[in-house]
């Protein structure tokens, strides 16, 4: 029997999404799936959604029902293996795509999300073309690019949906100046920011350089509050990451936050400064 875990862990988020995104890939409805299965609709319906978790060997029967085989069966296989384990680490290229999908998950599912992005525009907020010329400089093979790319773009719709949860986002002022790609990419980038942050549901801050030591220094990121499940802290760095929702973790960077915001501008503050890099930006054309 499948296990209930009300959707709790980052893993069983991406193992729903994987689900879901392999039956659609193989052309098979939810209906004609549970009939294969011999099971009721309701129940892969739930695997689908994260609600319910399934076995390795529930996976395996439904991965053989939809006509998957190989490398994808062992995949999402696996992944059941471990989906109820709370800490997700993931080391290597080959790992981030089933976090990737957790975070995809995550973002779906979170009432808010704050984000400290000290170098690089934050992934909700990017536009088009900068996260491509970042996918691209990153060595990723073209079809690989182009895949993060429609998913990073698909992933915005979580803050402009109807009932869209609260995004903060704290900002490094060196990811407003430095120069991805060309200037005429950096004035859409600055000016699909400005566009964002006028939101009710957004809030950006910029974190101004020289303003002393804060815990952002250490690094990148994100915090989820759910509506039906425990916080997480995801770390995601060049070729690994990490989702952890411990209590004493999520706590610590609850004041990383909190002391982040007092050395920021202010919202509107920060809305100026874009501007005027902008302009600069523009100016250079």
């Amino acid at each position: 029997m499948p296990v209930d875990t009300n959707g709790l862990t980052p893993r069983a988020r991406a193992l729903a999404a994987a689900i879901r995104s392999a039956r659609e890939r193989s052309g098979v409805s939810g209906r004609e799936l549970s009939k294969r299965l011999g099971m009721s609709h309701g129940t892969v319906s739930h695997w689908e959604t994260g609600r319910r978790v399934p076995t390795p060997e529930d996976v395996a029967s439904l991965m053989t029902a939809a006509g998957i085989t190989g490398k994808e069966k062992q995949r999402l296989v696996e992944l059941a293996r471990h989906a109820s384990e709370p800490n997700w680490l993931t080391v290597g290229m080959p790992g981030i795509p089933h976090q990737l999908a957790g975070a995809v998950e995550c973002e779906r599912s979170a009432t808010s999300i704050v984000e400290w992005a000290p170098m690089v525009i934050p992934g909700l907020l990017q536009t088009t073309e900068y996260s491509r010329t970042i996918s691209t400089a990153s060595g990723l093979p073209p079809h690989e690019v182009e895949s993060r790319v429609m998913l990073r773009t698909a992933r915005r719709e979580v803050l402009t949906r109807k009932n869209p949860g609260e995004f903060l986002a704290l900002i490094g002022e060196n990811a407003l100046r430095d120069k991805i790609g060309t200037p005429d990419l950096m004035v859409d980038q600055l000016s699909h920011l400005l566009e964002l942050g006028a939101r009710d549901n957004i809030t950006l801050q910029v974190v101004p350089p020289r303003v002393g030591w804060h815990p952002g220094m250490a690094g990148p990121f994100v915090v989820y509050d759910f509506p039906d499940s425990p916080t997480v802290v995801h770390f995601e760095h060049y070729s690994s990451g990490a989702f952890v929702p411990d209590d004493d973790d999520v706590q610590a960077y609850r004041y990383a936050v909190d002391s982040i915001r007092k050395v920021a501008l202010s919202p509107a503050h920060t809305a100026a400064l874009i501007t005027r890099i902008a302009e600069k930006a523009e100016c250079a054309k």
